[in-house]
């Protein structure tokens, strides 16, 4: 009778480990998957700036082109550089094409100087200053993305969480990095222009 206690106790204390075990794993794993909702949801912030920027820029072209109607590589390098970042599929991708297109406003906002009225005009400026408030969103909403993919990737690497990620299949999660270019100075060449 002591021994058949005994065996029930050790499959008691068996049981309780093992019960402890997978409430410690289920509460790891909804953690990963929050953290990974919290990249998910960033990204899509990141995705809706980008569109609402790529929605702009049809009209900002199209009143430029009101003015400047002989400036078409600018505009058709806006226009190719839209076309890239309305394809992109990674954050990597996203950031390269955001980079290209910003390249391409730069050189369209040198054209401009060129053209005082446009610079003057009420719709044109609308538009640029609705275009600076979403670079600035663009901005808050890509360091907003690295810092949940950082919290993410932080529980990913540490342990326990490294055993669980692997377990259950969450990988590191991708940085929205600036285009390496973007460190360059723009090069703006004057000459054709005067």
């Amino acid at each position: 009778m002591i021994l058949l206690k005994k065996g029930w106790l050790g499959i008691g204390i068996v049981v309780g480990i093992i019960v402890i075990f997978g409430l410690m794993f289920m509460s790891s794993y909804n953690g990963f998957v929050n953290l990974e909702e919290n990249v998910d949801q960033s990204h899509a912030q990141i995705e809706n700036q980008l569109q609402r920027r790529l929605d702009l820029i049809p009209n900002l072209v199209n009143t430029v082109k009101g003015y400047a109607s002989h400036e078409k590589e600018v505009i058709a390098s806006i226009s190719d550089a839209r076309a890239r970042l309305a394809g992109a599929n990674t954050p990597q991708e996203e950031a390269t094409a955001n980079a290209e297109l910003s390249g391409a406003l730069s050189r369209l906002l040198v054209v401009v100087e060129n053209y005082p009225n446009l610079k003057a005009d009420q719709q044109f400026t609308q538009l640029m200053d609705e275009l600076a408030g979403t670079e600035n969103r663009i901005a808050v909403a890509r360091k907003d993305y690295n810092d949940q993919v950082a919290e993410f990737n932080k529980k990913v690497k540490r342990m326990p969480g490294s055993i669980i990620a692997r377990i259950a299949g969450f990988n590191e999660k991708e940085y929205f990095k600036a285009d390496p270019k973007a460190g360059e100075a723009p090069k703006v060449d004057f000459g054709g222009n005067g």
